[in-house]
């Protein structure tokens, strides 16, 4: 009877031990940062980029924003020129796919999903970029750099090229730290 329970709790042990030490080795490296700023030059918060083994994550914590959905995407350059953040280009699209996780071609590397900004204006989320990780930061740090960028609407995540997301309300700059 004692062997009917022996073997079930030592493999009861060892999948508790393998769990522990997943775990341990599934720790998220900073290697970006960006300050996010609106239109009027106030800093909102900051987004950070995380490597996580192969993959890679954007982690962004703000406040003063409008409350509800906002699109939030990686736009191609680095540059966050008010008022309008034109400057910072489309969203980030190194392989040409059409925008949106509903596309049936795939999504851009800068679409990521709407922001849920609280009631009390803040946000904080973190978001995995898809993508191999290598291509994806070689692409997010490529000579003229990547931008954060938060929309005043909600990302449709269907419409090419942008999701049809509104104005851009605030950016950064995606800086190795």
């Amino acid at each position: 009877m004692t062997d009917k329970l022996i073997y079930p709790a030592t493999a009861a042990a060892a999948l508790l031990l393998s769990a522990c030490a997943t775990t341990n080795n599934m720790s998220s490296e900073p290697i970006g940062t960006a300050m996010i700023m609106s239109s009027t030059g106030a800093q909102l918060g900051t987004a950070t980029l995380l490597e996580n083994g192969n993959s890679l994550s954007v982690s962004v914590e703000v406040a003063g924003l409008p409350p509800g959905s906002h699109g939030f995407h990686l736009h191609t350059t680095g540059r966050c020129e008010a008022p309008d953040f034109q400057s910072a280009g489309g969203h980030l699209n190194p392989a040409n796919k059409s925008h949106g996780i509903y596309s049936p071609n795939g999504a851009h590397l800068g679409d990521l999903p709407n922001l849920q900004v609280s009631d009390n204006g803040t946000a904080a989320q973190t978001f995995s970029l898809v993508g191999n990780n290598v291509n994806s930061e070689a692409a997010i740090f490529d000579a003229d750099g990547t931008a954060v960028m938060i929309h005043a609407g909600a990302d449709d995540y269907r419409t090419d090229p942008a999701g049809d997301a509104g104005s851009r309300i605030a950016c950064g700059v995606l800086r190795r730290p």
